[in-house]
């Protein structure tokens, strides 16, 4: 049974390159552009993590993250931020949100499947 992964990403070229990225590597991906569609997909169907965007239009991805895991139907799956803001404090700032882990961008595809398998096998 492949592991089903939620993209949270507003850039249609990084939503692309990291579709692509985790569907090469046996991962069932799902997208949705902002943190509103992500929150309605979850009431219709489980995912076994969410690689989210910090920045989208409306909520951020570090509000999203922190509502996830307040929920008890969502506050069991990890979620990975994906985020260009490489800085210490973005990075701690995402963690302290609830995140499992922080991968910045331009990402390491290696990087993002390590980090995915780590959380869902």
């Amino acid at each position: 049974m492949k592991a089903s992964i939620l993209i949270v990403e507003d850039s249609p070229t990084e939503a692309s390159i990291l579709t692509e990225c985790l569907q090469k590597s046996g991962f069932d991906v799902l997208n949705v552009t902002t943190a509103e569609a992500a929150k309605a997909l979850l009431n219709q169907k489980t995912f076994d993590a969410i690689l989210t965007d910090v920045v989208l239009p409306g909520q951020s991805g570090y509000g999203l993250c922190r509502e996830l895991k307040s929920q008890e139907n969502t506050a069991h799956i990890p979620i990975i931020i994906c985020s260009s803001k490489s800085g210490k404090i973005d990075q701690k700032w995402g963690m302290k949100q609830g995140a499992s882990a922080y991968v910045t961008k331009p990402i390491n595809r290696e990087e993002v499947v390590a980090t995915l398998r780590r959380l869902v096998v």
